[in-house]
């Protein structure tokens, strides 16, 4: 598994041109909130920034070449972004969603859309047929996230497609886990993909932001509009960072990458842990899969430790290049204890039906130096 030779060069020019006025090799950052017009709706392509600006138009281009998309769309968290995929849809569509998805996606599901008229189910996507029987003549929309969050699922996206044509359903594809530079749900026949760019696209850990990809120009329409009309869009700034952080993709997760895989490695080897869950690991359930689908494992690595809970939060303190924190993807390890942290907003049941309980921890490897990253995992541990 590795990454393309044509990634490295896509991600360093993604969308990016030199300033045509000054010349400048990084894209300018244009602080403002609105433009002079020469006569009433007469302008040089921006009006107000909510629906549009320079630094922001190209930070979308940047979005549609990572994904290899024709349109990209820029928001101010993944959330929000889920937000406008939704609000696409009509009261009484249905939705199937898979049962291990990112607590907030789940959350805002449950809580807010379903109280206009949406209905969501959750459902193990890993086994086709279990989406086969929970489509219904009112079904829209199929909502994949893979891998998933935090048991690290590989869902068939492939598969998943044909269901979702057959039903006349919209497939989404949350690829934040898996990043661009591992997976292309495009290539594979999925309608709309987005992310968290918060995650693997910032890589630093200091920007909030989301990002949705399409290719269809009807599907652009509607979901522009509501980016326009409901206005959850990121800031001049922050779509400067995600243009700079954009530049370092492929090398990231290429060090995410290798750190993932041998912490599996000696996880999956140490007697204090029951279970490792990691798509590159032969014992993961889905690895022909997921060798199949993707081109990477990236960083995320889960596991259910032996013990107590207390011996859990013991464990969690003694890390020292693991910080305790929510987040993944970057450049930093971090370490997240998924019951009380990322997913405490799913319903107990759910939560112990999917084995999200007080052993489970996840980590989110960084570009540290993997003796140090296994050094301080063995010293937590012993």
């Amino acid at each position: 598994m590795s990454i393309r030779s044509e990634d490295y060069t896509k991600v360093v020019h993604a969308g990016v041109e030199p300033d045509p006025r000054t010349g400048a090799i990084m894209t300018p950052i244009f602080q403002t909130s609105t433009y002079v017009q020469s006569a009433p709706n007469e302008h040089k392509g921006w009006d107000y920034s909510r629906a549009g600006n320079p630094t922001r138009d190209a930070l979308e281009v940047a979005f549609a070449a990572l994904e290899g998309a024709k349109y990209g769309l820029a928001f101010s968290s993944g959330l929000a972004a889920e937000q406008a995929i939704i609000q696409i849809l009509n009261p009484g569509d249905h939705v199937l969603v898979c049962d291990d998805v990112y607590g907030g996606t789940g959350r805002l599901f449950r809580r807010l859309f379903a109280k206009y008229g949406l209905e969501f189910e959750f459902i193990d996507m890993t086994k086709m047929e279990n989406i086969a029987k929970a489509i219904k003549p009112s079904t829209r929309m199929i909502w994949v996230e893979t891998p998933t969050n935090p048991l690290l699922k590989v869902i068939d996206i492939a598969a998943t497609v044909k269901l979702a044509k057959q039903a006349k359903a919209l497939l989404v594809v949350d690829n934040t886990f898996a990043s661009p530079i591992y997976q292309s749900p495009f290539e594979l026949g999925a309608d709309i993909v987005m992310h968290s760019t918060t995650k693997y696209i910032g890589g630093h850990s200091d920007i909030i932001g989301g990002a949705v990809m399409v290719n269809d120009d009807k599907l652009y329409e509607e979901i522009k509009f509501v980016q326009f009309a409901a206005g959850a869009v990121p800031g001049p700034f922050e779509a400067f960072l995600l243009l700079r952080s954009i530049k370092t993709l492929a090398v990231r997760m290429a060090k995410h990458s290798e750190n993932g895989l041998e912490v599996a490695k000696f996880l999956s080897q140490h007697k204090k842990v029951e279970s490792v869950f990691y798509p590159g690991l032969p014992s993961h359930p889905q690895h022909e899969l997921a060798k199949k689908q993707m081109r990477g494992f990236t960083g995320m690595v889960s596991f259910n430790l032996k013990g107590s809970y207390e011996q859990v939060v013991t464990t969690l303190q003694k890390m020292k290049v693991f910080s305790l924190a929510e987040s993944l993807g970057g450049v930093e390890s971090l370490v997240n204890h998924p019951e009380k942290m990322t997913h405490a907003s799913v319903p107990e049941a759910m939560r112990k039906h999917l084995g999200i309980g007080p052993n489970l921890i996840r980590l989110s490897c960084g570009i540290e130096g993997t003796p140090d990253i296994i050094a301080d995992l063995e010293q937590a541990l012993s």
